[in-house]
């Protein structure tokens, strides 16, 4: 977008020129407490007056990841009690792919048309997307692609199946929400089978589907769960969370099975403990829903086929690619940043903060209408 950026605050953004812009895709799912939530802000100089990196992650013991490992865990189901601390989404699902080989013993994944895990060589390899897959051919061998929600091809999922991954909700896919009794066929599946189940929820976590976790929708609970994205307030942080048994594997042979030098950092821990905490103490599955309302009422006329999603996690299916090209520019010449899909160029990503005020929000919403009217 070419913006230069000289501050950003709530749900905006300022730039060098004088400008300022309404955030409503929340820096891709990041910033659910707006820009500089000020209790992410006094955790970061609290921890910046005590230390930044020590030692690669986990050779010694740090209040931030100690605090926040327990804060998070006791607000998962019971059998994801651990969790390894990594930088970003990518690094949580490549650790994750690790785990799910090591303790099964079996090397083949089951991914989905459409999914998305990241641009690191192991996630790129079950993101279904031939577009972003082929320039670096050959990747991961023994990866199975599914259609989403189509049950018709589930037997892929067998005794040589070392994990299905997959986002409970399609985000660059096109934010398509997995059909509660297809999720739970899955998750029946891999039990019959010992195939693990990986939930990556990088996109969809901490609330932004009006639960902590999109997996709380659908009653089916994963072995292994990827975060990042929403969980640091705006600093970098990713994890890979599971069971305290799954993870045992990771202990021997070699005795370092996993490492990172910077994740879990000091800072960014402190950051996420405050992000989680206020997201906590907040009526936020209520501010989700209110927002999925307010877009539904209001996103609806001619050149929009479907408004579809969860919570503040939407997208605004247009007609064409034509009319959403229109539609995103006129906005960002008002003042509004919106966001294409990466899988999809007839879908506008709506994500705002879930902190946004109701009458900015509709005040957004009035200005994509009058584009959609203008361009349809």
């Amino acid at each position: 977008m070419g913006l230069e950026i000289e501050r950003a605050e709530g749900c905006k953004i300022y730039t060098t020129d004088g400008r300022e812009y309404v955030d409503l895709i929340s820096g891709i799912a990041v910033s659910s407490l707006g820009h500089r939530h000020p209790a992410v802000i006094k955790a970061i100089k609290e921890q910046l007056d005590r230390h930044l990196h020590v030692m690669v992650y986990g050779e010694f013991i740090q209040k931030p990841q100690s605090e926040f490992a327990e804060l998070l865990t006791s607000n998962l189901p019971e059998k994801l009690d651990r969790v390894y601390f990594v930088n970003s989404g990518t690094e949580a699902n490549e650790g994750a792919l690790k785990l799910a080989k090591k303790f099964t013993g079996r090397t083949k994944f089951v991914a989905f048309r459409d999914g998305y895990h990241g641009d690191t060589h192991g996630s790129l390899s079950v993101t279904g997307r031939d577009v972003y897959r082929d320039p670096y051919l050959p990747l991961l061998p023994n990866v199975e692609f599914l259609d989403f929600n189509d049950p018709s091809g589930l037997d892929a999922i067998d005794n040589q199946t070392a994990a299905v991954i997959m986002e409970p909700i399609q985000g660059e896919g096109g934010i398509i929400p997995a059909n509660p009794d297809w999720l739970k066929e899955i998750r029946r599946r891999c039990d019959d089978t010992g195939a693990l189940l990986i939930f990556d929820e990088i996109q969809s976590g901490f609330f932004r589907t009006g639960k902590l976790f999109a997996f709380e929708h659908y009653g089916v609970v994963p072995d292994i769960l990827s975060l990042a994205k929403a969980m640091g307030g705006g600093m970098p942080i990713g994890a890979f969370v599971s069971s305290s048994e799954i993870f045992e594997v990771f202990k021997k042979d070699p005795p370092l099975n996993h490492v990172t030098t910077f994740g879990g950092h000091p800072v960014s821990c402190a950051a996420a403990h405050a992000n989680l905490q206020t997201l906590l103490a907040g009526d936020f599955e209520a501010k989700a829903a209110r927002i999925a309302e307010i877009a539904c009422h209001m996103l609806r006329g001619k050149g929009i086929t479907e408004v579809r999603g969860r919570g503040a996690m939407l997208g605004l299916q247009l007609r064409d690619s034509e009319l959403t090209k229109n539609v995103v520019e006129h906005c960002f010449q008002k003042g509004i940043i919106l966001g294409w899909t990466l899988h999809s160029d007839t879908l506008v990503r709506i994500a705002p903060p879930l902190i946004i005020e109701e009458e900015l929000l509709e005040e957004c919403f009035r200005v994509i209408m009058e584009a959609v009217e203008k361009f349809a």
